[in-house]
């Protein structure tokens, strides 16, 4: 019978007794053979041992971050628990960068026909933002606006107030004490989300969502604000931050960006908003931490001071320079309305650019009410 040689050509000789040499030959080849096997089985196990590796140290990096994180009122050790509470929440929400959006409600907001309806409505009407439901946090200030969110939304967290006798529920009106305090309660708990080592896009409540924002935030940006009047720079520093939509990235640099934000309370007269130091510190921190502040254009996070005309453009539009929940609630209708009737309407309409927003008329009279008083424009 033929025999083949190794480089596939045959011989018509007999078969013979292999000599040592080539025994030598084939007993390589058998123990080559065995061995194959053996990449695949190291592939497989080194894959096994560097999943396990990153699971201890995700587990640790948390675990590290709650015990060294600056806690809340005094400082307490056992005050830690309730942030191993959030850290669970937020690793359940994050998208895979570690991003979370985040919005705040109380019992006012959460009431049936109020804003929190408006939000999560605006989601499930908006291109392709009904997803971002499972990456949004709902974080309720009161009991009564926990109960609420826990019955219409996965994410939610009770943040409870450093003061028992703190009352969050009722509706706070802009500039008042109780408006001041839960602004900067805000302040400090988007500290503790970059500490945790999240990421955090947070929203207001009154802010509708119609398309993924976050495509317009440039990956180099460590922090990204939107401005009720956009100056056409987005690094310029004479643009006026408004933190009811805000972007930040966990670095350390960020961290004690926040720290001396809030530090720098205690230099401004009693009564100063959030947003007013960081309109004057934002250039001076910036620059000493090296974070990179971007400043998002109000054709695209827009909102009721700078009005977006372009609906082909807008992703988000916010019920600022408003007051009064009643006047928000009505004009964000309208604005939803308006935003239903153009995805109704035929392409052909849409690309021409047709559709304008109604003006929103209870907001603009309370602003023009109000129009002395030159911290309404920093709502």
């Amino acid at each position: 019978m033929p025999v083949f040689s190794d480089d596939g050509s045959s011989s018509c000789v007999s078969p013979s007794r292999p000599s040592s040499r080539s025994s030598k030959n084939m007993d390589w080849k058998v123990r080559g053979d065995r061995s194959r096997p053996l990449p695949i089985i190291c592939f497989f196990l080194g894959a096994a041992l560097t999943a396990a590796f990153v699971f201890l140290a995700a587990t640790m990096d948390v675990n590290w971050r709650l015990s060294e994180m600056a806690v809340w009122g005094n400082g307490a050790r056992e005050e830690a628990k309730p942030f191993a509470e959030l850290a669970e929440l937020l690793k359940n929400a994050s998208m895979e960068d570690k991003t979370v959006i985040v919005t705040s409600i109380n019992q006012a907001y959460a009431a049936p026909g109020s804003l929190l309806g408006l939000f999560l409505e605006s989601f499930r009407a908006g291109e392709g933002t009904a997803r971002l439901l499972n990456h949004l946090l709902i974080v309720a200030v009161d009991p009564g606006a926990f109960q609420t969110c826990r019955s219409v939304h996965r994410h939610c967290y009770l943040l409870r107030p450093d003061h028992a006798a703190a009352d969050l529920g009722a509706e706070k009106f802009f500039m008042t004490p109780d408006y001041l305090d839960m602004m900067w309660a805000r302040n400090k708990f988007q500290q503790t989300i970059l500490e945790l080592g999240f990421n955090f896009l947070f929203t207001d409540i009154d802010i509708l969502w119609f398309r993924d924002p976050m495509r317009h935030i440039a990956i180099t940006s460590d922090i990204a604000i939107a401005s009720d009047y956009f100056n056409g720079f987005p690094d310029s520093m004479h643009n006026l931050p408004n933190g009811g939509f805000l972007y930040v990235r966990s670095k350390a640099r960020t961290v004690e960006f926040y720290r001396r934000w809030r530090a720098s309370r205690s230099r401004f007269p009693a009564g100063t908003n959030e947003q007013h130091i960081l309109a004057r510190t934002q250039a001076r921190l910036s620059r000493e931490l090296g974070v990179r502040m971007q400043f998002l254009d109000t054709a695209n996070c827009g909102g009721f001071c700078q009005l977006s005309g372009d609906l082909r453009r807008v992703s988000t539009m916010h019920a600022n320079c408003c007051t009064g929940l009643a006047n928000k609630v009505h004009d964000l209708r309208s604005v939803l309305r308006d935003w239903r009737n153009y995805t109704a309407a035929p392409m052909e309409a849409r690309r021409r650019g047709d559709f304008r927003w109604t003006k929103p008329g209870r907001c603009i009279r309370e602003h023009r009410s109000s129009c002395s008083d030159d911290r309404v424009l920093r709502l």
